[in-house]
């Protein structure tokens, strides 16, 4: 069974006692409706600590005024089953109200690390992120925690966090969990039309198209991101809102490929946007 926590004091409660008898801690963050990429890190989780904790929370922070906080998909009741199916232990599922004062007197901001990808196109965006991860890693006291490495710009961003606010947390990235045909696997997909969800590979297959190139030895990285844009606008009608290669994890802008990147790229579809990406080493 699965044990359903909606308040701060009672998950600290909770967490003390397990301090208590020296259980360890894994916590999986999550904003719901949850699919097989979630439990990949969750099951991961349960072969590394004790106890598992899985947090549900749709964080208003991390949401812009013209984006999808209010049409997110919120499914508790079907997220507990599918937790309590897979034996995770607790799920902390606390409201925005009980997470946040009203206004909110304090937040983190991020620096260059949010100026770029993702937080470019979505101002404030990190902020949000590290401010609830900071709430959460403050009443779960977790020893390790999950995160996707969909998401590689914010699991770079964590890992900074952790390292500059002094959490004694190991930060654990787990590789994308994709569909059978390669897309990789999201709860914003569920927003896709059929069509959209057939030419949705075509995010993942570009991404291969790059790693060809780059196994042949092309360093550019303008020929490598114009052959990905080449092949999204061949392959799908969704709309290319960004094709980037950076330097990973520093997420600094580079011409030539020396060291590690991670090439991420963003498709629009009619009531999804859909983010994929990839890291390359060269080995020289």
């Amino acid at each position: 069974m699965t044990i359903k926590v909606t308040t701060i004091q009672e998950m600290q409660a909770i967490v003390k006692s397990l301090k208590k008898e020296l259980k360890s801690i894994g916590l999986v963050p999550t904003m719901g409706a949850l699919h097989d990429g979630h439990m990949t890190l969750m099951k991961r989780a349960q072969s590394e600590n004790d106890v598992v904790i899985a947090s549900v929370f749709v964080n208003p922070l991390q949401f812009g005024p013209n984006e999808d906080y209010d049409d997110y998909p919120r499914q508790i009741d079907q997220d507990q089953a599918f937790l309590a199916d897979n034996g995770i232990d607790y799920v902390f599922a606390p409201s925005p109200e009980e997470m946040y004062s009203n206004p909110l007197q304090i937040q983190l901001t991020v620096g260059a690390m949010a100026q770029v990808l993702e937080g470019a196109k979505r101002p404030g965006h990190f902020d949000g992120v590290v401010t609830v991860v900071n709430k959460l890693f403050n009443i779960v006291q977790p020893d390790k925690a999950y995160f996707g490495k969909k998401d590689a710009q914010q699991l770079a961003i964590i890992e900074q966090m952790v390292i500059e606010m002094n959490h004694p947390i190991e930060i654990v990235g787990i590789d994308i969990v994709r569909e059978a045909d390669g897309l990789a696997k999201s709860s914003r997909n569920i927003y896709l039309t059929e069509n959209e969800r057939r030419e949705a590979v075509a995010l993942s297959q570009s991404l291969q198209v790059a790693k060809t190139l780059f196994d042949k030895g092309e360093r550019n990285v303008e020929v490598i991101e114009n052959a990905i844009k080449t092949f999204l606008t061949q392959h799908t009608a969704g709309i290319i809102d960004e094709v980037a290669i950076y330097s990973y994890p520093q997420l600094k802008q580079v011409e030539v490929i020396k060291s590690q990147v991670f090439i991420s790229l963003a498709v629009k579809y009619s009531k999804a946007r859909l983010i994929d990406n990839i890291i390359l080493k060269d080995e020289q």
